[in-house]
């Protein structure tokens, strides 16, 4: 055998001077063979390093896979990377493997990734949907026993199981604390597109505890943004207004870093912040960041239990779970609102 060349089931058989159906039976276990046999050939995959491949045998008898399938949108948000870490510790107890692929936010490139788990046989399907995207095209999967679960937002065009944050709720609380502290004038920095379930639920939060607290929507203190650096710019332009803002909610954790660090470049101290969603070293800013916390690993898990659970038989109608956030308290929500003249 070439140095160079990967072991093949041939090698295996030739190695031990038997046919290659007999190491097939062997190594799938559905066939008679002697003990000595079975010995022999073992020995041989140990010695040659040969890994069956699992992806065309399970093709051939119509099996599912031993993976599961994740489409995340974005593989450096520490978010998504807690959720998955999540979902690959819960599925590994059962002898999956997690193979994930990021859709970048975009509905074409998403469905390429589900595409292709499908063509694997992947025993499950996990997606954090793309806005935009259809996912009419699983229900024949669904419908033929393959567990489908969202995660994060809702999929369109397919009832299956959801697992979400309690956004709107999470969002509420946050800007009913600044409330709570004098602001009047709170600013919103949501994600982008528009459109997005989670950036949409966030908004309608943010508008409930205002209008609980009797103060006047704003249009002029909504501003949006999809990374960091655009998060800075619009919170300067916030600050720059000719009532600006006492108090921000950041929608998510990338926008809550852009918003602290045009803070601290402008020397802004007086300036409250509350943030949905956790960011790394939070504790460690001056003041620290107060958020709105979010439970990516409770998340993961429900997900991956919900879909382990289908594996073994759940034939229960399709559900959303909601997992609820809670408010961290660290400092930087707490400014008091300055006296208005």
């Amino acid at each position: 055998m070439a140095a160079n060349r990967r072991p093949t089931l041939a090698d295996v058989a030739r190695e031990v001077g038997v046919s290659a159906k007999t190491v097939s039976r062997v190594l799938n276990e559905d066939g008679p063979a002697s003990a000595e046999t079975r010995e022999q050939v073992l020995a041989a995959v140990a010695r040659l390093g040969f890994q069956p491949n699992l992806m065309a045998r399970n093709i051939r008898v119509g099996g599912p896979d031993t993976t599961i399938g994740l489409v995340i949108p974005d593989l450096g948000n520490p978010f998504f990377g807690a959720v998955a870490r999540s979902i690959e510790d819960t599925v590994r107890e059962r002898g999956l493997t997690l193979l994930m692929g990021s859709s970048a936010d975009d509905p074409g490139r998403e469905r390429d990734l589900t595409d292709k788990f499908l063509a694997r046989r992947v025993s499950a399907l996990l997606v954090v949907p793309s806005v935009g995207a259809d996912h009419t095209h699983l229900k024949a999967h669904r419908t033929r026993g393959l567990p489908v679960v969202f995660l994060d937002r809702p999929g369109a065009g397919l009832s299956t199981d959801s697992v979400v944050s309690s956004n709107r709720t999470g969002a509420h609380d946050g800007v009913a604390h600044l409330v709570a502290h004098g602001h009047r004038r709170i600013g919103f920095v949501g994600d982008l597109p528009t459109k997005l379930y989670t950036r949409r639920e966030r908004l309608a939060g943010y508008r409930a505890a205002l209008r609980e607290a009797g103060i006047p929507h704003d249009r002029s203190l909504i501003a949006n943004a999809h990374d960091q650096h655009g998060a800075s710019t619009v919170t300067s332009q916030l600050l720059g207004l000719d009532d600006p803002p006492t108090a921000l909610f950041a929608g998510n954790n990338i926008v809550a870093l852009g918003i602290v660090t045009e803070l601290a470049r402008s020397k802004r101290k007086d300036v409250a912040v509350v943030a949905f969603d956790d960011v790394e070293l939070g504790e460690a800013l001056e003041p620290a960041l107060t958020v709105v916390a979010q439970d990516p690993e409770e998340i993961g898990r429900a997900a991956a239990t919900t879909a382990l659970a289908r594996l073994d038989g759940d034939r229960s109608r399709a559900r959303t779970m909601t997992v609820p956030t809670r408010l961290i308290v660290r400092g930087s929500g707490e400014h008091p609102a300055p006296a208005r003249p």
